[in-house]
């Protein structure tokens, strides 16, 4: 099933707490297993028939845009690029790559806030809903099923919330000081942004010019009773240091990745 329903992917970030890859590389390029993370998000959306997308780009935006042109170079395989006014259709055939992307490359500025991309691409975006999420997660969501939670809600926005482990050991100590428990990163009890909405086009309606998406915008809907949540309890992970970079890494290679939903 191929759906016209959109993507939007903010890539225009500089990434500074991944400072070691992001001197040369936007952050959406680094790569897990030989692919940019983008590769990755862009692969699982399209495994659910959505491969409309809308690239939100800044920082370092043309190492994006030379990924993409020179997709043969990089898997091998036919390639076709068709050129049209705003829009270009990516086609990709081999034993390791099939793609059948539409991507409007969107230039957002380099200093932009998150809200103010999203507004940026308003132009764009010709149907509702439509799927906006970072150049920097995964997660192997079933993207059908979070398109049909959102509707069936009827809200303007619905934002997956997730509970991550917590980066530091968990003690209980009584008034002596003596630990009573202690818990080495246990999963938090409360719920966190993870990064994958579902926006009715109402949203830009809630969006000012250059404002952070996650700051006002998402305080308006919450006033107005317009955002949803969608709790999600499998595999998440945000690649925001080296660390995060090593670990996504290794379960590729180990062939353990939770978000690969794409058959080989």
């Amino acid at each position: 099933m191929h759906s016209k329903t959109q993507v939007v992917i903010l890539c225009g970030g500089q990434g500074t707490r991944l400072r070691e890859r992001t001197e040369e590389l936007p952050k959406p390029m680094v790569e897990i297993g030989g692919m940019p993370i983008l590769w990755h998000i862009m692969k699982s959306y399209s495994h659910y028939g959505f491969r409309e997308f809308i690239l939100c780009l800044g920082y370092k935006a043309d190492k994006i845009k030379e990924f993409f042109l020179n997709f043969r170079e990089w898997h091998k395989g036919d390639f076709t690029l068709e050129w049209g006014s705003q829009v270009e259709r990516l086609r990709a055939q081999s034993p390791e790559h099939t793609e059948d992307w539409k991507i409007t490359f969107a230039e957002t500025g380099s200093e932009t806030n998150t809200g103010g991309r999203v507004k940026r691409i308003e132009k764009y975006i010709h149907d509702s809903p439509f799927f906006l999420t970072y150049g920097d997660g995964l997660a192997n969501i079933n993207f059908q099923e979070q398109m049909k939670h959102h509707k069936k809600h009827k809200r303007c926005a619905t934002l997956t919330c997730v509970q991550p482990k917590s980066q530091y050991g968990i003690v209980e100590m009584n008034e002596q000081n003596v630990i009573l428990r202690y818990l080495e990163k246990p999963k938090m009890k409360q719920w966190v942004n993870g990064g994958f909405f579902v926006f009715n086009k109402e949203i830009f309606k809630y969006i000012c010019e250059n404002e952070i998406l996650e700051r006002e915008p998402l305080e308006r809907l919450e006033q107005k009773r317009e955002l949803v949540a969608y709790p999600f309890h499998e595999f998440w992970a945000c690649m925001d240091t080296y660390k995060d970079t090593q670990q996504l890494n290794d379960l590729w290679n180990r062939g353990e990745a939770p978000w690969k939903s794409w058959p080989e």
